[in-house]
């Protein structure tokens, strides 16, 4: 499972790395957290726009107490659960989330630390996503989850579908036939670093939103 990631770059550098249009700046940091904002890739009348919506699909479970705050769910395992099953086959519910690293929780109980990983080939990669318009929270996004790939399965059995830059048209635009094999391939381990820090893997202050 993925509850980070970062996108450390500027929105006009994502958006020219991604050939969209950049209407406005987004007040979004540069590490993103379930229930934060941050800056997607959606398709408009044909042209690629950068965005900003809330990371997680609002879910309220019936043993929440009323007015409590939804659960942000930020990552798609199984397409036939009832939250992706009618969204799944859209390609008007694609989009692309822009990349530069994401991290996974790693070591003992109490002392986990944040390691780091990223694209060999790519500043920035395209996480295969998901987006609506919620009651709740107005434009939200979540990322398809595979199986994690021999670079990753060290730290954690799940990773993020990861997509190369001839892939991304196909994502937006293709059946649930390809959402679905996007899902069950593997992407290439040695395209894939790893950075182990010492980091702790709680959230730290610094990671406040910024203007980008």
């Amino acid at each position: 499972m993925c509850n980070l990631y970062a996108t450390r770059k500027s929105a006009a550098e994502v958006a020219a790395y991604f050939r969209a249009d950049l209407t406005k700046q987004f007040n979004v940091g540069e590490e993103v957290y379930p229930g934060a904002p941050g800056l997607v890739i959606v398709e408009d009348e044909g042209s690629r726009v950068v965005r900003s919506m809330t990371w997680g699909f609002p879910l309220r479970l019936s043993s929440m107490k009323p007015g409590s705050k939804p659960k942000p769910v930020n990552n798609i395992a199984d397409l036939t659960s009832f939250m992706w099953r009618f969204i799944a086959p859209r390609p008007g519910n694609r989009c692309l989330i822009p990349v530069t690293e994401f991290a996974e929780a790693d070591g003992p109980k109490g002392g986990k630390t944040r390691t780091w990983f990223s694209v060999t080939d790519q500043p920035i990669f395209a996480w295969a996503g998901m987006w609506k318009d919620s009651d709740e929270w107005g434009p939200v996004y979540s990322g398809l989850m595979t199986d994690a790939n021999e670079a990753v399965s060290p730290v954690h059995d799940r990773m993020p579908v990861i997509l190369h830059a001839d892939e991304q048209d196909a994502w937006l635009h293709g059946s649930i036939d390809d959402v679905i094999a996007f899902q069950h391939r593997s992407f290439p381990n040695e395209l894939i670093a790893m950075n182990r820090t010492q980091d702790p893997w709680i959230r730290r202050s610094s990671s406040a939103p910024s203007l980008l």
